[in-house]
């Protein structure tokens, strides 16, 4: 069975939401103090955690207290926030000796993060001189949030649409609307669904949008899952709506036990694209990592005669396979369904027929054999190379199956 994370974020993502959401489900407070001074800023800040009420929900409420040796509550003029460039942080991390996949996630947090202000600037991503994101706090944020899922044990992260906020924030390179340059970038490279939740502040910040981006693997609804604990982590302003990420854990065995798994089901009609131009698709989309796709003839608006493009994909193949109808068809919007499947369990053998080798491919459901097909494209080869009929290729591959 496979542990699963999933981030629901009403009212957005940031990286203190995301330490308190996993400290609320329990990943000790010693155990990502003890980590964290590995990367040698120890003596930078400390964890002050608290449990607090927004719109009468309980929640844990993380504060990066940055003036911790000196006494105070935020930052200290004697100890300003560091502004640190990515290959600086790079070495932080590798030389913190921390777990190979906490190591790996929290490396390609900071690069994206890296490679989205590197395009907001018009710079590299190794040059990019973080202000907010390379402070001390932004690091706690991120490395601590790795360091917590892993202590956790998840293995596959999801993550709900986000929303847009509004209005302006403050930040080192001046008034800047909301979202930000660097949550925009990051939006985009992703295609990540937003919504307008009504509340005109910013909601997103560079470091949430860096830590879903950069794991989740889909976003929208929450995958079939077995929900075994809560976390709750509050956001630091009260807002009309809750300022709580909630983070739900569990596993998925229903769909473990019974053989299933998650697709995604893409879906547009078109009236208005050469037909001989489907053909081109359908080879462009499987190459992008579809599954299987298909057209269905329809009548549209105004009597029109048109095609139902249907392409059934992996969560993480839907990017690539909308990216392949946006080019190449005159659609204009995709719809998009998760669903559940129950594939057979498959495997191939080889049997040797008159005409040469050709692959069998064979099916099981429940340990039972239910299934003995041929491989198309060999017996199509062979039948083009021999001048035969396909059906007679066909017809020796079973047979020399059967007297295997």
């Amino acid at each position: 069975m496979t542990k699963l994370a999933y981030f629901e974020c009403p009212t957005g993502i940031a990286g203190d939401m995301c330490l308190g959401a996993l400290l609320n489900l329990g990943v000790p407070l010693s155990y990502l103090q003890g980590h964290l001074n590995r990367l040698g800023v120890g003596q930078e800040f400390d964890l002050q955690v608290q449990t607090v009420h927004r719109q009468s929900q309980e929640a844990t409420y993380v504060y990066v207290d940055l003036g911790a040796d000196s006494g105070g509550h935020g930052t200290s003029s004697a100890h300003p926030p560091h502004h640190r460039h990515l290959p600086e942080i790079e070495q932080m991390i590798i030389g913190a000796d921390f777990p190979k996949q906490v190591e790996s996630w929290s490396l390609e947090i900071f690069r994206n993060l890296a490679i989205a202000e590197g395009k907001v600037h018009g710079i590299e991503p190794q040059q990019v001189h973080f202000h907010e994101v390379g402070a001390t706090d932004a690091i706690v944020d991120i490395v601590g949030t790795c360091l917590g899922l892993h202590w956790l044990g998840v293995e596959e992260l999801f993550c709900s649409a986000l929303p847009t906020g509004g209005g302006t924030v403050k930040a080192a390179h001046g008034q800047l609307p909301v979202p930000v340059p660097a949550v925009l970038q990051l939006w985009q490279a992703r295609q990540v669904p937003v919504y307008d939740n009504g509340i005109q502040k910013e909601l997103v910040t560079p470091t949430g949008a860096a830590i879903a981006t950069t794991l989740a693997q889909t976003f929208g609804p929450p995958p079939p899952m077995s929900l075994h604990q809560m976390g709750l982590g509050a956001g630091t302003l009260d807002l009309p709506l809750p300022n709580i990420l909630r983070i739900w854990l569990g596993e998925s065995s229903s769909s473990a036990s019974t053989g299933q798994e998650t697709v995604v089901v893409l879906e547009t009609q078109i009236d208005d694209l050469n037909p001989q131009a489907f053909g081109y698709v359908f080879d462009a989309l499987f190459t992008a990592g579809a599954l299987d796709v298909f057209t269905q003839a329809v009548g549209m608006k105004k009597s029109r005669p048109g095609i139902l493009l249907t392409v059934i994909c992996k969560p993480d193949k839907v990017a690539a396979c909308e990216s392949v109808i946006f080019q190449e068809t005159s659609t204009l919007g995709i719809r998009r369904s998760q669903q559940q499947r129950t594939p057979l369990k498959r495997n191939f053998v080889t049997v040797e027929t008159d005409y040469g080798p050709i692959q069998i491919k064979l099916a099981y459901h429940h340990q039972k054999l239910v299934n003995v097909q041929p491989e198309y494209e060999d017996c199509a080869r062979i039948a083009r190379a021999q001048n035969l009929t396909w059906q007679q290729v066909y017809q020796s591959a079973l047979i020399a199956w059967n007297q295997q």
